[in-house]
């Protein structure tokens, strides 16, 4: 197996809070052949595709900004930076990537610098050897057990003999890959994970990329969806400035907000789609985003730093993001939760006692300004991605079937590329097709229809 700087990062969707963008000017719309719940990247790309196929959309999104949880912070740093999914994958196929292109914005792949602390010193080179093989270790066990189609925890697996880099292999293919602890995670969902290398980064940010293929999408923001009414001819949406009846609807709200109850259906969603989602539910993942002027850690840019760690009571940091002063100390897991339920004033502290730990007080003594995200408490997203629990795999196929004129689009519905951007657009596209098929906006219907995943499915086949 080939350590990627997947295994360093691996951790995509998240966070909230940025300025308001535009809500429509007009009226919301009594009618619509199809409406959209949400316009994070799975939305967008839905709506793009629907007015591609020259039929009435509406997207309802219930925060002020358009992106989800792709969102580029503008005002808190003289520099922009992601709250949220930082990168995009698979550059080959991806067509977000040549959507940005044409929208006029800077993609390119990004560094690949990757360092390991031990306590105030860099890993020598046998130590990261020894890590780097605890990976591989771990990891094979994971996949031994997912081909063996034992649906355990990934924890359960796990070789017993990690020695001091126990915590950080957890750390690194558990809270930092999928938000959640390896005992919560399913073995075969993270074996099936596409392989996530070769990252591809947008200097203006990836939530302004969401922002401007948006832009042409009729978006009423500030609106969010309080009641669906549907059967297997149309939906009725009900929200506070108005109802919206259409032939079918998307529904992209994450699994968390799902289960919350802030959208009623009636009738009731049936009992398998709310068992799918309830083994589906977010992880935490939240940035601890520290202004450092003049490098005083020595980092180069976009530098992906872990140290060596006894416990899943760690941190990755990001350092120098795109060239500038910013560097993001990331957590996640129940250690990112818990911390993050504490405040933002919690948060700080921690990352303060972090880089003390590593770099010394002087650097700690350099933090010009600190903000951290919590995207457990938004309540428009409350988590970062998706994570199947233990025996919980298949539930992604379930959640992503028609229910009457309702198709669910999300990262959670997306079996390979769940917990990222690319999964989510490529879900929103995929459900967008099959919400046209069905009311019969696309007369030839396809053996299978040509997104990113079957693409991917057809140029590498996973063995």
């Amino acid at each position: 197996m080939t350590i990627t700087r997947r295994s360093f990062l691996s951790a995509s969707a998240a966070l909230a809070a940025a300025p308001v963008l535009r809500a429509t000017a007009a009226p919301l719309p009594r009618e619509a052949d199809i409406v959209v719940i949400g316009a994070g990247a799975a939305g967008i790309a839905a709506a793009r595709r629907i007015m591609a196929a020259n039929r009435r959309v509406i997207v309802l999104e219930a925060t002020s900004q358009v992106g989800g949880r792709c969102i580029t912070d503008t005002s808190t740093f003289d520099v922009p930076f992601d709250r949220g999914a930082r990168w995009m994958h698979n550059p080959d196929i991806n067509p977000m990537i040549r959507l940005a292109r044409g929208a006029g914005l800077d993609v390119s792949p990004a560094p690949s610098g990757q360092k390991i602390r031990v306590g105030r010193r860099n890993a020598r080179a046998g130590e990261t050897e020894e890590f780097l093989a605890a990976l591989v270790r771990a990891n094979r066990a994971i996949d031994e057990a997912a081909r063996g189609k034992l649906d355990t925890s990934c924890a359960s697996v796990l070789p017993k003999d990690l020695g001091d880099w126990a915590g950080a292999a957890e750390f690194v293919l558990g809270a930092s890959f999928a938000g959640k602890d390896l005992k919560e995670l399913s073995a075969i969902d993270k074996a099936r994970a596409q392989d996530r290398n070769a990252p591809i980064a947008c200097r203006q940010g990836l939530g302004t990329l969401i922002a401007r293929l948006g832009e042409q999408a009729p978006v009423a923001l500030a609106t969010p969806a309080s009641r669906i009414l549907w059967s297997n001819r149309d939906v009725s949406v009900e929200t506070q400035a108005g109802k919206i009846v259409a032939r079918a609807a998307i529904i992209t709200v994450s699994t968390n907000v799902l289960l919350s109850g802030a959208i009623k259906f009636a009738p009731d969603i049936p009992k398998r789609t709310w068992d799918a989602a309830s083994k589906l539910t977010l992880g935490s993942y939240d940035h601890i985003v520290l202004q450092l002027p003049g490098n005083p850690l020595g980092l180069s840019r976009d530098d992906i730093l872990i140290e060596q760690s006894n416990s899943t009571r760690t941190a990755l940091m990001l350092a120098n993001i795109g060239g500038s002063s910013l560097c993001s100390i990331d957590v996640g897991g129940s250690f990112g939760r818990d911390l993050s339920e504490q405040g933002e004033t919690a948060m700080a502290a921690f990352a303060r006692e972090w880089i003390t730990k590593l770099f010394g007080s002087e650097a700690a003594a350099a933090v010009k300004k600190i903000a951290a995200t919590r995207w457990n408490a938004s309540p428009y997203v409350m988590g970062a991605m998706s994570a199947a629990s233990p025996g919980g795999q298949l539930s992604r196929r379930v959640l992503a079937e028609p229910i009457g004129n309702m198709f669910l689009a999300g990262e959670a519905t997306h079996e390979t590329l769940w917990g990222t951007v690319d999964g989510a657009w490529d879900s929103g596209e995929r459900a967008a097709d099959a919400a046209l098929r069905k009311i019969g906006a696309l007369k030839d219907e396809p053996a299978e229809v040509p997104t990113q995943s079957t693409k991917k499915r057809r140029r590498a086949p996973r063995h």
